[in-house]
């Protein structure tokens, strides 16, 4: 059997991909996550509601805490994206695949503009955000209601761009404790994996137990293991035994935090945000382990100002700045192209049954 992967814009050979992004967000919207900033700083946020010289620093300390820097899906972010996109295919990039699902407003139509204006393949996901991003009526959907919804955009056609089919389900995202919705996102998504053949990813809550759980309901329901995603380890998973323990499942395990920075994480503060660095070093201890078959890198940009129209590292980031450093730390070219290459080309193809 041949195999496709699904873009934007048609289907094409995995060989075509290139060096691809697995966790990136070209146009959503983030303002649920809103959180105050800290009592000192308010008034500084409060003076300057768009983005100023004065205030970045603080933006990318607390970056949830400016509503603006939460809409990634306004003019100026969509020029933003473009010209950040624009320079990723420059800088070598081929592919990125967009995870944005229902609830925090996917665009497939800008997805493709920047396609087509970039020649950058977007490969489009399907499927639900977290539960309270959900309307009432979404939330009283069955499992079958789920599977029915996702097999119709990965085979016909989205429901919001019908041109368009999506090219794998993600992200599903769940918080902790599960949530009945979320249980039943999970349990479609492994009931339908087989019978397309598609990729799958998932978001998971901010404690360890989160992964494992999303896997074993995943797993149980039919899903097969080398064709699922586990994003955000490099904030869910910082212990190395436990990341090792979960690697042996078999999913690939995906570092896709690059470019943040930053130690205080606003979203969870117990948590002390990896570095580049440490990433770097955590995905090194998994290919000493034998899993380099098994590795994903990405970005995640999901706000303004990871962006460099905003003052942020944008989409080649990885390129520019880290594949040098693994280099430099070791890491062969080879190994480096499977991760960025031949895994993401691996878990994109949909094998051809006609």
């Amino acid at each position: 059997m041949t195999s496709k992967v699904q873009t934007v814009l048609g289907d094409v050979s995995p060989s075509v991909l290139g060096r691809t992004l697995t966790h990136e967000h070209l146009a959503m919207n983030f303002e649920h996550f809103y959180k105050s900033p800290p009592s000192a700083l308010a008034p500084k946020f409060d003076s300057h509601p768009n983005f100023h010289i004065e205030t970045l620093g603080f933006v990318r300390q607390y970056p949830y805490s400016l509503r603006y820097n939460l809409k990634l899906d306004d003019k100026e972010a969509n020029a933003a994206v473009l010209h950040d996109v624009v320079e990723y295919g420059t800088a070598g990039g081929g592919t990125i695949v967009e995870n944005t699902t229902e609830g925090i407003r996917r665009n497939l139509k800008f997805y493709k503009e920047v396609s087509l204006r970039s020649k950058v393949h977007i490969v489009a996901g399907t499927g639900h955000y977290i539960a309270d991003t959900q309307s009432s009526g979404t939330l009283d959907k069955t499992t079958e209601d789920i599977y029915n919804h996702m097999m119709e955009e990965l085979t016909v056609g989205c429901r919001d761009e019908p041109s368009i089919r999506a090219g794998f389900m993600g992200e599903i995202a769940s918080v902790w404790p599960l949530r009945d919705f979320e249980r039943n996102a999970i349990k479609a998504a492994g009931e339908l994996q087989p019978q397309v053949g598609c990729g799958v990813s998932f978001h998971p809550h901010r404690v360890k137990e989160a992964p494992f759980e999303i896997i074993r309901l995943y797993l149980e329901a039919g899903g097969s293991a080398d064709k699922v995603v586990m994003s955000h380890l490099d904030r869910t998973l910082l212990e190395d035994d436990v990341l090792l323990d979960f690697a042996e499942l078999g999913t690939y395990c995906q570092f896709d935090l690059f470019g943040v920075e930053v130690s205080y994480y606003q979203l969870n503060v117990d948590t002390d945000m990896l570095s580049d660095a440490q990433r770097i070093q955590k995905i090194a201890l998994l290919v000493k382990e034998g899993k380099k078959d098994r590795l994903l890198m990405s970005h995640d940009i999901h706000t303004k100002h990871r962006l460099t129209k905003f003052g942020g590292h944008g989409y080649a980031h990885i390129i520019h700045n880290i594949l040098p450093k693994m280099e430099a730390k070791g890491f062969s070219r080879q190994q480096i192209d499977t991760i960025t290459i031949d895994n993401p080309a691996r878990w994109l193809a949909i094998e051809n049954k006609s």
